[in-house]
């Protein structure tokens, strides 16, 4: 005898969404994601892409924010390739960033490898090492940096009792910049914290296998560590040039807003900011503005070429 099993009636079969219904919900639910993401989008297109669209028309008009803009061309390139001062700036920002940026990156991996290893009050010294990468940036600290630095002050007495040339910092055109890159190397809290992440990822028994075999210190800092962490080495040093190329704010009340004394703090932006508010060259400083972009793009580029010869991924060894 043949069992027949009855089929189940048909309101018990799973029934298919119409096309009609599943192209009305998918349309919904993209909707609430494009009102979800409209704030942004009305940002970006207000802050961010229509002043950039605006200042690249800028670059290639006389334009002083009070009369209508005037086509010029390439005026604004050529007039700023011949400024002195500009070709100052162009100096002055990239000696800020060949010295400023190394320093800070080896302080902050030389603290990142010593909060590495457990200790007592580890929580509180990684805190206090980043806090000034907080406040950094700050107005306030910018004038308690040219009170340190100035004749006189504590700097200037310390080095005195310890036998150097006394002077203050700020006044004196050959140590302003200086003060400037001491300000930025104290705010390495922030490429500590990311050092100090890599570090915790660097497998221990690596270490434990060189030391059986009698690697030294140095060694296995130079065999294992820089390897394992060289990728977030390459990203603390993109963004740490980055910012190096957009200082302001620290040059500028460091200086007393004149970025001197004769232009020893004369920055690519704090000249920016002349040509710009100060002499209502808005045209002209949408060029400076442009060069920079490209500048720091062409690092930028340069960076990512370089990495293939010292960044080493996980991918690479698989």
């Amino acid at each position: 005898m043949t069992l027949v099993k009855d089929s189940p009636p048909d309101a018990a079969q799973p029934r298919l969404a119409a096309p009609g219904a599943a192209g009305r919900r998918r349309r919904g639910e993209n909707l609430a994601g494009y009102l979800f993401m409209s704030p942004w989008i009305a940002g970006f297109l207000l802050l961010t892409a229509g002043p950039m669209a605006a200042s690249l028309y800028f670059a290639f008009t006389d334009y002083n924010l009070f009369d209508a803009p005037r086509w010029i061309g390439f005026d604004n390139f050529t007039t700023m390739f011949d400024d002195p001062r500009w070709q100052k700036s162009v100096e002055v920002t990239a000696k800020y960033v060949v010295i400023g940026t190394p320093l800070k990156l080896l302080l902050a991996l030389g603290v990142a490898l010593l909060l590495a290893r457990s200790r007592r009050g580890q929580a509180f010294y990684r805190a206090a090492f980043y806090a000034p990468s907080l406040i950094g940036a700050s107005v306030s600290v910018g004038f308690v940096w040219r009170a340190l630095f100035s004749d006189d002050a504590v700097v200037d007495r310390t080095q005195s009792l310890l036998g150097f040339p006394a002077g203050g910092w700020v006044g004196d055109p050959d140590r302003v910049l200086y003060s400037l890159v001491a300000l930025t190397v104290w705010q390495f809290g922030a490429p500590m914290v990311i050092f100090l992440a890599g570090l915790k990822q660097v497998p221990k028994e690596l270490y434990e296998a060189a030391e059986v075999d009698g690697a030294g210190p140095l060694r296995r800092f130079w065999s294992i560590t820089l390897p394992m962490i060289s990728p977030v080495l390459f990203f603390n040093v993109l963004l740490e040039t980055i910012h190096s190329f957009q200082i302001f704010g620290s040059a500028y009340v460091v200086s007393n807003t004149t970025c001197g004394p004769a232009d020893a703090t004369l920055v690519y932006t704090c000249y920016l900011y002349q040509k710009g508010f100060r002499e209502s060259q808005m045209g002209f400083a949408s060029a400076m503005a442009w060069m920079l972009l490209l500048a720091v793009a062409l690092v930028t580029a340069v960076l990512f070429w370089s990495q293939k010869r010292w960044v080493h991924y996980e991918e690479d060894t698989r």
